[in-house]
């Protein structure tokens, strides 16, 4: 039997779930956002390579991708990349089949619900609204909480800490390397989905201790999940 049954059912119990890629489809709309905002920065990045840091705040993926520029330049395109964001693709982001109907699984099975999500804070409120679950999150984490984005563990350490549960008594939902790696550093184990375009060897070798096609799939097998027993 896992540590995740034999915890008592009166522990208290927090699912953190990253957002974009995880329960929303967003992250291709973040790539677009990023190199239309390198592009006008006189910046030639590939989008591989752009898409191989989602999942990361600014303040972290412009250090990865742009190493030899300048803090300067690397606000002001991280303020352009928020500005093209939520000017041409926010609204084009949806929920992914299954995201909300896990979410609200998850909490009548007396988890609370935490969204924890390099995103800033409006950007957050407009997913709860669009996922339809305000009534079931007990919080949410923003780069506006902290003071590093993914794969720092800031954004779930606190989290945590909003919410008053141990990490030994909290999985992470994500769908990203970064997700999987920040959720380790402070010992809280982690479920992976491949929604956000990730490979399923990538994630599990990033330590996912069980990984999902997608947040439909993880609700299909929410009874032999690591949730199931908890």
């Amino acid at each position: 039997m896992s540590e995740l049954a034999m915890s008592s059912p009166a522990t208290p119990r927090a699912a953190l779930f990253d957002i974009d890629g995880t329960l929303i489809d967003s992250n291709e709309l973040h790539v677009k956002a990023w190199n239309e905002a390198f592009r006008e920065a006189g910046c030639e990045i590939a989008l591989d390579s752009i898409r191989a840091q989602i999942g990361k705040g600014g303040d972290n993926l412009l250090p990865a991708l742009l190493p030899d520029a300048g803090n300067d330049v690397h606000q002001r395109i991280s303020k352009r990349n928020g500005e093209i964001f939520k000017s041409r693709y926010l609204a084009l982001a949806r929920p992914f089949a299954g995201a909300t109907a896990l979410l609200r699984k998850v909490h009548a099975d007396r988890w609370q619900v935490v969204l924890a999500s390099s995103a800033e804070r409006a950007e957050i409120d407009h997913y709860i609204d669009l996922l339809g679950v305000a009534d079931v999150v007990a919080a949410s984490t923003g780069i506006d909480d902290v003071k590093q984005s993914k794969p720092a563990p800031d954004i779930f350490a606190a989290s945590l800490h909003k919410v008053s549960v141990a990490p030994e008594n909290a999985v992470v939902i994500g769908d990203t390397v970064w997700d999987i790696e920040a959720a380790a550093k402070i010992g809280v184990r982690s479920v992976a989905v491949r929604s956000g375009g990730v490979t399923t060897s990538a994630l599990k070798q990033a330590g996912a201790s069980v990984v999902y096609e997608n947040a439909e799939a993880l609700l299909a097998h929410y009874h032999t999940s690591p949730f199931a027993g908890f």
